[in-house]
Formats: C-alpha cells, structure tokens, sequence
C-alpha cells in the first residue's frame, strides 16, 4: 500500500503530551507504523561518551504512531490523505481542499 505520510511531510500530532505541535517527519517505519517527526515525542537518552561526542543526557525524538499524526495542508489546518490518479500517474491528495500534495 502506498504511504499516506512520507519523509518531508509537514504534519500535526492528533493525540498524545505534544497534541498539537507540528514538524517535519524525519523517517517513518512502514513495518511499525510509527514515524519519527523533529521536536515531537523528546525523551532524554542517557549516551556514552565517545572520541568524536561529548556524553551525557540528551533529548532524542522517538517514532510516534502514525494513527496520531495529521498532514498539514497550505492553509496550515489538519487533513487527511487520499489518492487519484491524474493522468496515468497516482497522486497524493487534501481531502479538504483537494490540492495535490506531490505533482
């Protein structure tokens, strides 16, 4: 099945401790169903040192489900995805507006 959110998608998180943030997914796992999105879902991560890295806790973005996260059309407002075809090629869609996603 083809992905509804890819890498580079801007989107809302829907439920959760971050419900209404935005970002861009960074990587999804079609496997898990769950995509990681820069600044959503922070957890500290206690990292050994190393040469090239200074150790410590620091914050690391975890994958979030991807039932919790919306598209973010032009207009800045939460919308679902679907598919058509415009010609002979499959194009990602706004249900709200209709605008294609990628041409």
């Amino acid at each position: 099945m083809a992905a509804k959110l890819k890498k580079g998608d801007k989107v809302i998180v829907l439920a959760g401790k971050d419900k209404g943030k935005t970002g861009t997914i960074t990587s999804v796992d079609p496997k898990a169903n769950k995509a990681v999105v820069d600044g959503i879902n922070i957890a500290i991560r206690a990292t050994r040192q190393s040469q090239t890295s200074q150790g410590g806790r620091l914050p690391k973005a975890m994958p979030i489900d991807l039932s919790n996260l919306a598209y973010v059309d032009a207009k800045g407002k939460a919308t679902r995805v679907g598919f058509k075809m415009e010609g002979d090629k499959k194009v990602r869609y706004a249900k709200t507006t209709g605008d294609v996603i990628d041409a």
